[in-house]
């Protein structure tokens, strides 16, 4: 296998067996995220995947010695190898009181208006720690901000919050009044 598709495979392997919520990618409960959403977070993550398809993804797949991975109706999964402590279920609970949303300078007015909006995802996600959020946030484009989430109070006035994982959390949305904003 080339080096750019071993890269690539190094990827895939972090982002479907290991870290998800730092591609912002929400595996079902059999591992699965659709082939589109893992391009759109690797083309996001490396400008020079800019030009990345499918294609790529199966050559990857097709010249691998380990069947690692799965790929079939528009879907991707890895097969195995997951360091995930659970899939990505969506069980209502009650969330600690802070979380952090990381995110980008660029979106700060549409949330201060809006608040946190899944946008084009199924959920909105929140980190338990302030590192995970900073990653996230590097993956954005503009300057990274850090946003404090009231979860706790947010829960207690009726916002409903998911556990995602041991880092992570997720909810339909926040509204600003949750949202505590950088100086």
């Amino acid at each position: 296998m080339n080096r750019e598709l071993v890269r690539l495979s190094k990827t895939v392997s972090h982002a479907l067996r290991h870290a998800p919520w730092l591609y912002e990618l929400e595996l079902d409960a059999e591992g699965w995220v659709t082939v589109d959403a893992l391009l759109a977070a690797l083309r996001e993550r490396r400008p020079a995947w800019e030009s990345l398809r499918a294609e790529h993804l199966a050559e990857m797949i097709a010249q691998s010695d380990k069947q690692r991975y799965e790929m079939r109706d528009g879907r991707i999964r890895a097969l195995y190898g997951h360091s995930l402590p659970g899939r990505l279920a969506k069980t209502p609970a009650e969330p600690p009181d802070i979380l952090y949303h990381g995110t980008s300078a660029l979106a700060l007015d549409a949330i201060r208006a809006e608040g946190l909006k899944p946008m084009g995802r199924r959920y909105v996600h929140l980190s338990t720690d302030e590192a995970t959020a900073v990653q996230v946030a590097r993956r954005k484009r503009g300057t990274p901000v850090i946003l404090r989430v009231r979860a706790g109070e947010a829960h207690r006035q009726g916002h409903a919050f998911y556990i995602g994982n041991e880092r992570v959390w997720l909810a339909d949305g926040v509204p600003p009044e949750f949202l505590l904003f950088p100086a």
